[in-house]
């Protein structure tokens, strides 16, 4: 990885990797070479599902993204061909910040308008990513648009059939609901499909979103 950094940006001081603990599908590290700091991203160590840790998908999107969306980090390096790592990786800009999870701090847990506040934010952010013109920024080849909607439904309803242990009536009700009162499908947008707030890091005071992770699943689709 030194040698790697050293040839494709440029900095040869001494390079530290720890891991970030969040997260449930890429494995996601911090690398300091010198003073500098940036992150690091790779599939899961023996995974198999190719389509579901993309790394060249992830590199593709920001690319094209993080100059027309600010909150897209910017890609440093990418590494593709395993020879490095065992695996395929890219290198991006670190953004620091605050991500909420599960267990919220407690002087915000309390606090129901900063919490509608922060709600808010969240979803400025995304209506400005669906704003972006995708086309515009090269990615106009990255998705098919045409049946997002029925994909969608059928793709979620085989997978809760396929992983069902417990039989649960309203979900069978609601698949069919569904499955029967489509809407056609409307103009696409870039369309993150993990966009949570696990997902999106905040300013230190929570008043702006500064940066959205995790773009593997990224493609073009119905905002709906």
């Amino acid at each position: 990885l030194s040698a790697f950094i050293a040839k494709e940006i440029g900095l040869a001081s001494a390079v530290t990797v720890e891991q970030f603990p969040g997260g449930h599908s890429n494995l996601t590290y911090c690398v300091r070479v010198g003073d500098q700091e940036m992150v690091l991203r790779r599939p899961p160590v023996g995974s198999k599902v190719k389509s579901a840790h993309d790394m060249g998908r992830e590199v593709a999107v920001l690319s094209k993204l993080a100059p027309v969306y600010a909150r897209a980090p910017k890609v440093l390096a990418f590494e593709a061909t395993g020879e490095v790592l065992g695996a395929p990786f890219y290198l991006m800009e670190r953004r620091r910040g605050v991500i909420l999870r599960k267990q919220l701090p407690a002087e915000l847990a309390s606090d129901h308008a900063a919490i509608a506040r922060i709600c808010e934010l969240l979803v400025d952010a995304l209506v400005d990513l669906h704003a972006v013109d995708y086309t515009a920024a090269g990615l106009g080849e990255f998705g098919k648009p045409a049946g997002y909607i029925a994909r969608q439904v059928s793709g979620w309803t085989e997978r809760y059939t396929g992983s069902q242990t417990d039989d649960i009536p309203a979900v069978t009700e609601v698949a069919a609901w569904l499955a029967k009162h489509q809407p056609a499908d409307g103009p696409p947008s870039l369309i993150h499909n993990d966009f949570k707030f696990d997902n999106v890091i905040f300013d230190p005071t929570l008043s702006t979103i500064t940066g959205v992770l995790d773009w593997e699943m990224t493609t073009i689709g119905d905002p709906l």
